[in-house]
This record gives C-alpha cells, structure tokens and sequence, in this order.
C-alpha cells in the first residue's frame, strides 16, 4: 500500500508538471492573438504547478530508486529551499496584485 502512496504522489508530480507546461503553452496562444498578459495569472498557472510538482517529485524519487542517506538529504534540503521559494514567490505576486488593483 505504501509503494502505491509513494508512486500515486510522483504521479501527481508529473501531472502538476505536465498542466504547468500545459498553462505556459495556453498563456503563450493568448498572449500571440493579442491579449494583454497578466504577470500574476501567468505565475499561478504555469510556475506555480512547475515548482510544487518539482518538489513532489524530488521528494519521492530517491526513495523509490533506493538512494543513499546522503543524496536523500541533499534532496530534502533542495526542496525545502523550493518550497520556501514558492511561498515567497507567491505572497509577492499576491501583493503585486493587491496594489495594482487598489490603485
């Protein structure tokens, strides 16, 4: 069951990956037609999947490939540093908005 768990998060990883590609390709469309881009909209849908679905699988990858307790951590302290980077990012954006629309 754990294996399952373990696998069931990697997939939703690469699938966080593939719908953040997703809505860089769809952004990208509009943006060729003709519309205005929206720096905050662009940041939630495309690199705000891409950063949390590198972060679900580099969380699970060395422990389904068995990797050796230092590589593990290396990777733990990598992600941490990802989600701290995340948080960060999308607080700003959510504060860019804010004063854009107060304005």
């Amino acid at each position: 069951m754990l294996g399952f768990m373990d696998w069931s998060v990697l997939a939703l990883g690469c699938a966080l990956v593939l719908t953040s590609l997703g809505g860089w390709w769809w952004e990208r469309t509009k943006v060729q037609k003709g519309a205005s881009p929206d720096r905050s909209r662009r940041f939630f849908a495309a690199w705000l999947p891409l950063l949390m679905g590198g972060e679900l699988i580099g969380a699970k990858v060395p422990h389904l490939l068995h990797a050796p307790y230092s590589v593990a951590m290396i990777v733990d302290a990598l992600n941490f540093v990802l989600i701290f980077t995340v948080a960060v990012l999308a607080f700003w954006m959510l504060r860019e908005r804010d004063l854009r629309t107060n304005r």
